[in-house]
């Protein structure tokens, strides 16, 4: 009816002076891991999320980059956050991801262990977010945050000593936002964005200055 928010794809709404809230994803998180029985896949995770999945896994994938893992992990821990970012970027109405991911899973232990992590996290960010000064008309938030997720993905594959953390963080609250409709979120999560590259930037190219250092005292 005219007048009443519709949901559309991915979690969002229309914009308007009043909103109906969705569950929110730290609810649907603590949820999937009750219900977690045996093991569960990405694909499992993926189908229960639905047409909001594009949110919740930007918030889920960030989170596994978060996580204390062994050097070499974010390269393939990354992977799946660049597919559903690109997939956001280029305007995609569902996440699709390839079998070779949808098809690997934790245990209802291990998946808990990181519910567990993430959880609290995101309930304590939740206090103090919500609906506000949201810049985007419906879908065009998924493509911009898309984008900018996309490049912060790449970073995270990078096989960069603790360069993945940032870049992870920034994509679960531009994630968070994007399921919250928070327009203030949004700027600081483009905010450690930015500085999340510049780290990045930065430690790339001290690397390359000293290896050149090196080369020539070599020579």
């Amino acid at each position: 009816m005219l007048g009443q928010d519709k949901q559309t794809d991915a979690g969002e709404f229309d914009a308007a002076p009043k909103r109906r809230r969705g569950r929110r994803l730290s609810a649907i998180f603590a949820q999937l891991a009750r219900d977690a029985k045996g093991s569960i896949s990405i694909g499992d995770i993926r189908d229960t999320l639905g047409k909001r999945s594009f949110a919740p896994l930007l918030v889920l994938f960030a989170a596994f980059n978060m996580l204390p893992l062994p050097p070499g992990a974010s390269a393939v821990l990354g992977l799946p956050l660049l597919i559903v970012a690109a997939q956001m970027a280029f305007g995609s109405n569902r996440a699709w991801l390839p079998d070779f991911i949808t098809q690997r899973s934790l245990s209802a232990e291990q998946f808990r262990t990181v519910t567990d992590w993430v959880v609290p996290r995101l309930i304590r960010l939740e206090q103090v977010v919500r609906p506000r000064y949201w810049p985007f008309w419906r879908k065009r938030g998924d493509r911009v945050i898309g984008i900018i997720a996309l490049v912060l993905s790449v970073s995270i594959t990078l096989p960069i000593p603790f360069g993945n953390w940032l870049p992870a963080f920034a994509t679960a609250l531009l994630g968070l936002a994007l399921s919250e409709r928070d327009g203030i979120l949004f700027a600081v999560g483009s905010v450690v964005g930015v500085a999340s590259l510049a780290v990045v930037c930065a430690v790339v190219g001290g690397a390359g200055f000293a290896t050149h250092a090196f080369l020539a005292w070599l020579g």
